[in-house]
């Protein structure tokens, strides 16, 4: 009899502890969700900025992604530096479309020649944003392209670099040797941390392809960024420090419900994006200021396909 009131009494304390040790687990584990939760809020309400606030056009609605209207994103990776307001170096717009699963991407080039909205002059398209910043630049592609811009991405490129490090480094495919000052880039596969990776996506004059290659490296780097940290299952223990850098770094008009419809977007879309580029146009100096002058009849085959796009 006592032997097996024992036996019972050690089968309590055992399904006690059991019960204590799921139960600490579980509060840790909603400890952890609730603290990933704040934090990503904190970074969305410090990264969030809507559109017509940055345009001052009151008229303009913010947009809401959905898996059936079509949209448009201007990605502007700006080079900031010390006593310096920037330039957008890098200018990509981005049409999408749900219904289809397509996507179409352009770049455009920094040196484009173009009327600067709000701005009452006529010069290098990236100078819109070193003249007003976001609104300026959105308006001013809205310009050139006569399509609507619905949301912007700012990444400052310096600061956003310091995500390779973070994530341990990205891999890209180089289509060109590359060699500045010390630094050495063979042709191929190579892999770059953060300092690497700036120089890498600095390099204009060694390249014959002047501002053509700067821009397919630094769409190269963003992209292999933004592949790893959404399909390494380890990032998500540096997620914190991500974030971190993020915050300081990026500025969108997306919101979080916005980004979780765009995961589920993007996945159906990997083999359907069609890359557009300009390759008719010409350099010319004009009062000796170097600008890419776009062939008219390729602009406006470029501006009928992402109109088109969007409708």
């Amino acid at each position: 009899m006592e032997k097996n009131m024992k036996r019972s009494k050690k089968k309590k304390s055992k399904k006690k502890i059991l019960l204590w040790i799921v139960g600490a687990l579980l509060t840790i584990f909603l400890i952890f969700i609730g603290t990933a939760y704040y934090t990503i809020q904190k970074t969305m309400n410090k990264i969030n900025t809507p559109l017509m606030e940055t345009t001052g056009d009151e008229n303009k609605e913010q947009k809401i992604v959905t898996k059936k209207d079509p949209f448009s994103v201007l990605m502007l990776g700006v080079d900031e530096r010390k006593n310096d307001s920037g330039r957008s170096d890098t200018m990509i717009v981005i049409t999408v479309n749900p219904e289809k699963h397509t996507m179409k991407m352009l770049s455009i080039p920094r040196d484009t020649r173009t009327e600067i909205v709000g701005h009452d002059s006529v010069d290098k398209i990236n100078h819109a944003y070193a003249f007003g910043g976001v609104p300026m630049a959105v308006n001013t592609v809205e310009h050139f392209l006569d399509i609507p811009i619905d949301y912007y991405v700012f990444i400052n490129m310096e600061g956003f670099l310091q995500i390779i490090d973070t994530i341990g480094g990205v891999t890209i495919d180089n289509d060109m040797d590359l060699t500045y000052n010390s630094y050495h880039y063979p042709k191929g596969e190579i892999t770059l941390d953060g300092d690497k990776a700036l120089i890498f996506s600095r390099i204009r004059y060694e390249d014959p392809r002047g501002d053509f290659g700067r821009q397919i490296r630094q769409r190269q780097i963003i992209e292999a960024v933004l592949k790893k940290a959404s399909t390494t299952p380890s990032i998500l223990l540096k997620a914190t420090d991500l974030l971190d850098v993020v915050g300081e770094n990026v500025r969108m008009n997306f919101t979080m419900k916005d980004l979780v419809q765009l995961q589920s977007i993007y996945k159906k879309m990997d083999s359907n994006i069609e890359q557009l580029s300009f390759k008719e146009g010409n350099g010319k100096k004009i009062d000796h200021i170097w600008y890419f002058i776009p062939e008219e009849t390729e602009l406006e085959k470029i501006k009928s396909d992402l109109k088109a796009h969007l409708q």
